[in-house]
């Protein structure tokens, strides 16, 4: 009996020792090359790096043991694809070297940003360059909230990077003036973000809708393609209405307060308290501030002169011109073509002011007029023949802004079914 049992805890020994040596393979089996721009990590050494101030692509090849006259060879063979002189500082980029004793630079990996990056491979003879973006994924998000004191304040109080906001104020800039905010209004919106392997946040997306409560009033703003020839997308109200116009409200995007108003009466103490009308519209903001144009059109002067100090001013079209006065500096020259929203100066003091603010001026057919009380045109709604698509496409989008939830379709009902036999 005790033989056996000897016998038995032999057997056993052996085969869990089995079992031990198995194990090892197994594991092998299991791990996976880890693969990084289409490269596999492992046959390399790898090097992750920043562009310093003063650097080029030639002095990073060449400390890397790729000498000049390749780096020569790598700028023309890439030219069309990648101009190696606009490296600039403050960028990312990955250096594929062999793992040799030479640690010869193989593949350069410049990184735009996030997702995109530029990959240029040198390793053998041929050389060849192309572009890379890594694969996004996209999750829709909402987010909402009350005013207390400003918009953009609320938006960092909830978390929400300045990038997003600036595209809700671009979004609603034709239709609601964000200094004109109340205590209490309230706002809801859902957009996209995008995130790199799941986890890493690598930007905003579409907002795809959007309400404003102010004053009573339901704002809303639904993200639609408008023509889909050209891939163009618009944002428009519950009524099939563009949000956009011909003329923003403001010169100014954040941060400014009305300081005075276009007034034919206005007295002014310096003056002796004598009628002296004021044309414009004045904005106060902090020096430097970014100064927009209000509507496309070309400069028609950019100059510096008497009490207007510097001042651009843009001719829209034969009806409507508008006026940017007491600019620290101008950034357009005169003959120059500006869009909508560019920007084209920065708060000042300049000429006759007793504070930073730029006076935005607006004319109508040469004559100056009051541009709080013009009824301004807007842009086109929604082709008739695309309301109907229109409306049946913001249907679910209306009812998460009104709910704050997907729809569901109700079943039927036994009238209802009785009714289609």
């Amino acid at each position: 009996m005790k033989k056996v049992i000897i016998l038995l805890a032999f057997l056993l020994s052996f085969s869990s020792c089995k079992k031990e040596k198995l194990k090892p393979t197994s594991v092998q089996q299991e791990i996976e090359p880890e693969i990084r721009y289409g490269y596999n990590i492992d046959d390399y050494k790898v090097i992750q790096d920043t562009i310093k101030s003063g650097e080029s692509f030639g002095t990073i090849l060449d400390r890397h043991h790729v000498f000049y006259p390749k780096i020569n060879q790598i700028a023309t063979s890439v030219k069309e694809i990648f101009d190696v002189r606009k490296v600039r500082a403050g960028k990312p980029y990955t250096i594929l070297l062999s793992k040799d004793s030479t640690e010869t630079a193989q593949v350069f990996i410049y990184k735009h940003d996030k997702i995109n990056a530029t990959i240029l491979d040198f390793k053998d003879s041929i050389i060849k360059a192309k572009h890379f973006r890594k694969p996004i994924k996209i999750v829709e998000k909402e987010v909402s909230g009350i005013v207390y004191s400003s918009f953009s304040q609320t938006m960092d109080s909830l978390g929400i990077k300045p990038n997003l906001t600036y595209t809700i104020a671009d979004i609603y800039a034709w239709t609601l003036d964000f200094y004109g905010l109340q205590k209490g209004d309230s706002f809801k919106i859902f957009y996209e973000e995008k995130y790199i392997d799941d986890k890493i946040f690598a930007g905003y997306g579409k907002v795809k809708s959007a309400v404003f409560k102010h004053k009573g009033k339901d704002l809303y703003a639904f993200r639609f393609l408008a023509d889909s020839v050209l891939n163009i997308h618009e944002y428009y109200d519950e009524k099939a209405n563009m949000l956009r116009s011909q003329f923003l409200k403001a010169p100014i995007k954040f941060q400014y307060r009305i300081s005075s108003k276009y007034n034919l009466n206005r007295r002014i103490a310096y003056y002796g308290y004598k009628v002296k009308p004021h044309f414009g519209t004045d904005f106060a903001a902090n020096i430097g501030t970014p100064i927009i144009a209000t509507a496309s059109g070309t400069v028609s002067e950019s100059a510096r002169r008497g009490g207007n100090g510097n001042f651009v001013k843009i001719k829209h079209n034969g009806t409507y011109s508008t006026q940017y006065l007491h600019m620290q500096t101008r950034k357009v020259k005169q003959g120059q073509y500006v869009k909508q929203g560019d920007v084209i100066g920065y708060v000042g003091m300049t000429g006759n002011t007793g504070g930073p603010h730029v006076c935005y001026r607006f004319w109508k057919f040469g004559k100056q007029v009051d541009p709080l009380k013009e009824k301004l045109p807007s842009a086109e709604p929604v082709k008739p023949s695309m309301k109907p698509k229109f409306f049946e496409y913001i249907k679910p989008l209306k009812y998460q802004l009104d709910y704050q939830r997907v729809p569901v379709e109700e079943p039927e009902t036994i009238k209802e079914i009785i009714a289609k036999k």
